[in-house]
């Protein structure tokens, strides 16, 4: 008994080594990775360089192209028009003579079109335009904020899953050398041949988990990647965003009900539904034009009788629809229909954000005592397999206890590193559940996009083919 409890005290001793030499790595690899990729840093990249995100603005560039367009509506309309030909004319004339001739017509003109009354079409087309702006600019925010959260998302996965693969590395290697002792032992007679075979199952089952978690790790690094835009090298721990989260649940519910992007778009789409009732209804009011048109035309008379005509005119017309087959009015009951319809999309937008609230702010309080479950899970573990490896030196346990006792303390980690990763997500996910998951309310380096900055640069423009940025 004396010559195996020295043994079984030999394998604590090495397995401590191990512990040590463990513990040692992953303070080196800390250390490094205090010079490496921040969670901030990683937002901000995302935020520029996301493709998602860019095709979204590129979206909301087009959205305030509408502006403009509808403002043509005010603009007088100016059209050129030239035309020239050929034309042989054989005349009979009373006294039964012939006159013949080949003429060569041309004519040209300009020609001034200018709305002064379409029912307020003008009008209300150019609001519809300026909320649908408004619209897409709190979608481009909703955008936004789900490519922020997909970018925490990716980067604590990874930072979770290189925890994993170290935690069952040292699992691996811990089982590997209580299966080489075990195998000594079984030498010696120490042992029975089912103690190795169990040592050596386990070592199996280690190498199958740390396969996995490495398989996990690529997984993570190449949505990394997408996400991001560059390869994760050495990342931060990340910290929470407990201190911009509403204090209470009623709090984060009113805040999602008032401000989420989502619903405020869906706000601006009611308001654009209602205003279209009257584009509509426009159809079926007079409309007045004015128009102005001076001409000169050349060989153009086939009596050949004049050889050439200046024109000038100036004409005002009204006109009043009658009856158009019913179009108008069925667009008018149309508009009614959408209007009503975007009424309840709204009423579903903000029941959605306020249950979305409600479950973000439930998931990250027990994100909080999961958190502090696994760490006392991971305490008592730690000292439960202690015990278990003095009292194997002193024969009171067999191998398959410590091994039992170390396969509770990996899972307990892995367990931990889940929460620690989950409590980062939790508190992201209500920031955004709020509407608040933005580069200012984080406070990134990072320029702001500015979607009014394009807005006024094109809405009063008159003419010019090329985009602001120079396409």
């Amino acid at each position: 008994m004396t010559k195996r409890a020295a043994r079984v005290g030999r394998v604590e001793r090495r397995l401590l080594r191990s512990g040590i030499c463990l513990a040692a790595a992953c303070l080196a690899f800390a250390a490094s990775a205090a010079h490496g990729e921040s969670l901030p840093e990683a937002l901000a990249k995302a935020y520029q360089t996301n493709p998602a995100l860019n095709a979204e603005r590129a979206r909301q560039r087009a959205t305030d192209e509408n502006v403009p367009q509808a403002l043509s509506g005010y603009r007088p309309q100016i059209v050129a028009t030239l035309s020239a030909g050929f034309q042989a004319v054989r005349n009979l004339l009373p006294d039964n003579t012939i006159q013949s001739a080949n003429l060569k017509p041309w004519t040209i003109g300009v020609t001034v079109s200018q709305t002064l009354f379409n029912g307020f079409r003008t009008a209300n087309s150019v609001r519809v335009a300026e909320l649908q702006v408004q619209a897409g600019r709190e979608a481009l925010r909703n955008v936004g904020q789900g490519v922020l959260l997909d970018a925490v998302t990716v980067y604590t996965n990874v930072l979770a899953n290189q925890s994993l693969v170290e935690a069952q590395r040292a699992n691996v290697a811990f089982l590997q050398e209580t299966l080489d002792i075990t195998q000594k032992r079984l030498n010696a007679g120490d042992v029975t041949p089912t103690d190795a075979a169990q040592a050596e199952a386990r070592l199996s089952r280690g190498r199958a988990d740390l396969n996995a978690a490495e398989v996990n790790l690529a997984v993570s690094q190449a949505t990394y990647l997408q996400v991001i835009g560059n390869a994760p090298n050495l990342l931060r721990p990340a910290d929470t965003v407990d201190r911009l989260l509403p204090r209470s649940r009623d709090d984060a519910t009113g805040q999602a009900f008032r401000g989420h992007p989502a619903v405020m778009a869906a706000s601006f789409d009611f308001d654009v539904a209602t205003t279209s009732i009257r584009v509509a209804e426009s159809s079926l009011m007079p409309t007045i034009t004015l128009q102005g048109s001076v001409s000169r035309s050349k060989d153009s008379d086939p009596t050949l009788g004049t050889l050439g005509t200046d024109q000038a005119s100036v004409t005002g017309q009204l006109t009043q629809p009658i009856y158009d087959g019913g179009m108008a009015a069925s667009q008018t009951r149309q508009a009614k229909e959408i209007a009503a319809q975007s009424r309840q999309v709204l009423d579903q937008v903000r029941n959605q954000a306020r249950t979305a609230a409600v479950g973000a702010w439930v998931a990250n309080e027990g994100a909080k005592i999961a958190v502090t479950a696994s760490e006392a899970e991971v305490r008592a573990a730690t000292v439960a397999l202690q015990g278990v490896q003095r009292e194997a030196a002193g024969g009171q346990r067999t191998t398959v206890d410590v091994l039992n006792a170390q396969q509770d303390l990996i899972l307990a980690k892995a367990r931990l590193i889940g929460a620690q990763r989950d409590r980062v997500i939790a508190s992201y996910t209500l920031l955004s559940a709020i509407g608040r998951l933005d580069v200012k309310t984080l406070n990134l380096k990072t320029p702001d996009y500015l979607p009014e900055v394009h807005y006024h640069q094109v809405r009063d423009a008159w003419h010019g083919l090329r985009t602001p940025s120079g396409q």
